[in-house]
């Protein structure tokens, strides 16, 4: 992989444009947008840092005194519009969202929000709408950059999870509480968000929803301390209701449709993971995160000191470990390692998981064939799921001539799916901060991991070796069809305390490329292409 140099940010606030020709970075009260290819600065912009009357007469009552650094003006949301046009930037603390665009950079437009305060802004699927939540969920408003009007809606739940578009961008569905009860309001995006539906939701505490792919079905839950899910259509109808026994005790905790919209993966506190289906949403699989890698189960193990070895430079295999091995646990790793101490900054979001329990990530691939999962109980450990298809069982199982049709896919029920089957682990030395899927459906079986190190961490199912395979000496397999490789990151300083450390990792719309970010700085790394291949180019 090729690497780029380490650049600035504010607030992790770094992103492709839709298209991948130019990325978006705020540092500080500043949008940079950089050409993906050259890195060179295309565009640039100061935030006006005028705040509106309500935020100035807010911090002229409450300054802090003896602040070594005001940052009351600093960009808190950072967003490209659908079509690259437009760029968002947004303080929420001055309460103003300013609109750039990228062809007139004279272009800009203000919106100020009011008493109500603002805690986010994003774009609506339009490009051409902001959508605006204020403090204590009183209201979110719609603003249109055609009309200049706004539309209020009041009383949403949650800023950040409680929302939701359908994927052709046509409704908009709210979660809301009025009188103290949950509800659903269902907004036409396509008529100024006209109230289509409005409805009571089986919640008494809702803690999230999730729409499905297909735009169909709806998945609300209950709050942290009851495990109950439902599944509503966008009428109002409650389609069925889940919640497994005996009662693990908790709430559930993180749910993942697959990409067909027919099943629904659902965890809580307890690491069991319960897969539900579209026909009657009863479960049809379950099973427990294992604590112990069966026979069969790639096995790979990340090398110790390889950083020191290799100077965090070039990429190294990840051992390859025989099958059943016992899988490292929090509370192993705290008795076998000595405490030391160390800085808040690489500490901190790890002991917080280590602290907690259950499942912290469920995610599929985009061809649903695989299911990641990771758990708080082993914040070094991500178990990779085969999520076979009643299509993919069937078509095995038959001898169907090529020349004929394939018939369709049965119905998904208990009797023509398989259990998901535990495929590979991947051992780090070091908590997994962040581990994301390839977007491109093309290389859909490629995936990237990062540990807060000097380091990514790339999984891919689809290696093809170029000399003749020899297989593993403990290998019951034919041929490995995976590989598993450590990156180093280049650095200036691989001592020094300005070394960079990836936390996270977000690929880049095409699936080429993909964004490391540390605390304050980040850098892109890009796939090095083979002659010919694209034109010849030497990278994306």
């Amino acid at each position: 992989m090729d690497f780029t140099e380490i650049y600035k940010q504010t607030a992790s606030l770094v992103a492709f444009s839709p298209g991948t020709h130019f990325l978006l970075t705020a540092v500080q009260d500043r949008i940079i947008v950089r050409r993906s290819d050259s890195f060179q600065i295309a565009r640039t912009w100061l935030l006006d840092p005028t705040p509106t009357p309500t935020s100035a007469a807010l911090a002229s009552s409450s300054k802090h005194k003896g602040r070594a650094e005001d940052t009351s003006h600093w960009i808190t949301h950072a967003a490209w519009s659908c079509d690259s046009e437009y760029v968002l930037a947004a303080c929420a603390k001055t309460g103003v969202v300013s609109v750039f665009k990228l062809r007139d950079e004279a272009w800009s437009a203000r919106i100020e929000a009011g008493s109500e305060g603002l805690v986010k802004a994003e774009w609506a699927p339009d490009g051409r709408t902001v959508l605006c939540f204020s403090e204590w969920g009183l209201r979110v408003t719609m603003w249109s950059l055609v009309t200049g009007a706004a539309t209020y809606i009041q009383y949403p739940i949650h800023p950040d999870r409680g929302y939701a578009f359908r994927k052709d961008a046509r409704y908009f569905v709210l979660a809301e509480r009025h009188k103290s009860k949950d509800t659903l309001g269902v907004y036409d995006a396509h008529e100024a968000y006209r109230l289509v539906r409005h409805f009571p939701l089986p919640t008494s505490s809702l803690a999230s929803i999730s729409l499905s792919p297909t735009g169909n079905h709806l998945a609300v839950w209950e709050g942290p301390l009851e495990y109950k899910l439902y599944i509503v259509s966008l009428s109002g109808t409650v389609l069925g209701s889940f919640s497994p026994e005996p009662d693990p005790g908790f709430g559930i905790r993180m749910v993942s449709w697959h990409p067909s919209g027919m099943f629904l993966a659902v965890a809580g506190s307890d690491d069991k993971v319960h897969i539900l289906e579209s026909l009657t949403w009863n479960p049809i699989a379950m099973f427990d995160l294992p604590t112990r890698a069966p026979a069969g189960v790639h096995v790979w193990r990340e090398p110790v000191g390889w950083l020191e070895a290799t100077h965090g430079r070039g990429f190294l295999s990840y051992e390859r470990i025989q099958a059943p091995f016992s899988l490292p646990t929090a509370s192993s790793q705290v008795r076998s390692k000595p405490m030391k101490p160390a800085s808040s900054s690489r500490t901190g979001p790890s002991t917080a998981r280590i602290s907690g329990s259950g499942t912290t990530q469920l995610a599929f691939n985009t061809s649903g064939t695989l299911l990641l999962v990771r758990s708080a109980a082993a914040p070094n450990v991500v178990l990779l799921y085969d999520f076979p298809l009643p299509s993919q069982s069937s078509s095995s199982s038959s001898s169907t001539s090529s020349s004929q049709p394939l018939p369709p896919p049965p119905r998904a029920s208990p009797s023509n799916l398989l259990t998901p089957r535990l495929r590979t682990v991947l051992l780090h030395t070091q908590p997994v901060s962040a581990a994301r899927w390839n977007p491109d459906p093309a290389r859909a079986g490629r995936l990237a991991v990062a540990c807060a190190s000097q380091s990514v961490y790339l999984w891919s199912d689809e290696w093809v070796s170029e000399e003749p395979t020899h297989p593993h000496p403990h290998d019951d397999t034919e041929e490995d069809t995976e590989v598993a490789e450590c990156v180093g990151v280049p650095a200036p300083d691989l001592t020094g305390a300005e070394k960079f450390e990836a936390r996270d990792v977000r690929w880049a719309p095409d699936g080429k490329g993909m964004v490391l970010l540390d605390e304050d700085t980040f850098c892109c790394a890009f796939e090095v292409e083979e002659e010919g291949q694209d034109g010849g180019q030497g990278h994306i």
